[in-house]
């Protein structure tokens, strides 16, 4: 019997990649997020290594139609800041979502990841649309269920 713990390689990652397609309509923002930043890193697949980007491709739509509870769409306030003195800019969750609605999910999900190389490789895995299309059909990806 084998006690030792298996890293998974880079090759063993790439080849095992999949490709999933995620309605998140009348899904809330947060719980949505942290299981699709799931899949991202890989954490659901058996060769899960915290050090490498083993996770899949998600495709994610009807991003326009995720929702917030309570009064997070009003009193939630998204930061920038321009790098200069007194630069600071705080945009409410409203008029983010009127401006881009993919930018609301995309953001709740990059925060869960790590902030490094690492977690900028793993949003590039990211596909964000805020209508019921997307151009990824060539790559067959399967319908991903949210447990909500």
């Amino acid at each position: 019997m084998n006690k030792g713990t298996h890293s998974a390689t880079k090759g063993e990652a790439l080849k095992s990649r999949k490709w999933w397609v995620v309605d998140i309509a009348d899904a809330t923002v947060g719980r949505a997020a942290t299981q699709v930043a799931t899949i991202l890193k890989g954490k659901h697949k058996p060769s899960y290594t915290p050090s490498m980007d083993v996770g899949d491709f998600v495709v994610v739509v009807n991003a326009e139609k995720v929702r917030f509870t309570g009064s997070k769409e009003t009193d939630k306030l998204y930061f920038t800041h321009t790098m200069h003195p007194g630069g600071e800019k705080l945009t409410p969750a409203d008029k983010v979502r009127a401006r881009h609605p993919e930018d609301v999910f995309k953001l709740a999900v990059q925060r869960m990841l790590p902030r490094s190389a690492l977690g900028r490789a793993m949003m590039t895995k990211l596909k964000v649309y805020a209508g019921g299309e997307h151009p990824h059909v060539a790559q067959k990806p399967e319908p991903l269920k949210l447990s909500v």
